[in-house]
Parts: C-alpha cells; structure tokens; sequence
C-alpha cells in the first residue's frame, strides 16, 4: 500500500472509533486529498464532504473566508487557511476538517 493510502486508512480508524468525520477544504491540490481518502472502502462512514475552491472568489463564497482577508494576507496563508478549516467545518457538519492552500507548480 503506498504511504498516502496508508495514511488514508489509518485516518478513517481514527474517525470511526470517535465515531466523527472529516471534510476537506482544498486550493492547489484539487480535490486531491478528498481522492485519497475516497479511495478507501468504506469512507462514506466518516468522511463528509470536500470542497475545492481555487479561486478566493470560491474560498469566499462555499467557506465563507472574508474578502478582506485576502488582500490583508494573500490566499496563501495560515490566517486563510485557518478559515478555510472553520469554513468546511461550519458548512460541512464534520467535527474535523483539513484544509490547504500554497502556490501550485
């Protein structure tokens, strides 16, 4: 089994055995997180939901991350990020989300 997959797996024994789920809220991997997990039989148990959101307009829109914030510290950056958490959480109902965002290429 290769390292993401693995990761993926021991992830969802996690979950299920605090009987929650997980949303993803992602930017330059596209919905790649989403797919590890998705990958694993099974995952419909804990995982929720996942939300690509390149653009900020997107960011804003499905996560509700302030406009302002962008341009008080650009798309790639941990005040983003933590929004976009609270963001996949709020609108997800999962009670843990992951989120990333960074410079693709």
């Amino acid at each position: 089994m290769d390292p993401i997959t693995t990761l993926a797996t021991r992830l969802g024994d996690h979950l299920q055995r605090l009987g929650a789920h997980v949303s993803t809220a992602e930017s330059c991997t596209g919905g790649g997180i989403a797919e590890a997990i998705t990958r694993i039989a099974g995952s419909s148990a804990w995982f929720e939901a996942g939300y690509v959101t390149y653009s900020n307009r997107q960011k804003t829109r499905q996560l509700g991350v302030p406009e302002a914030l962008f341009g008080q510290v650009g798309a790639v950056s941990q005040e983003v990020v933590e929004a976009m958490v609270k963001g996949a959480q709020l609108a997800s109902g999962a009670r843990f989300a992951v989120a990333v965002s960074g410079v693709a290429g």
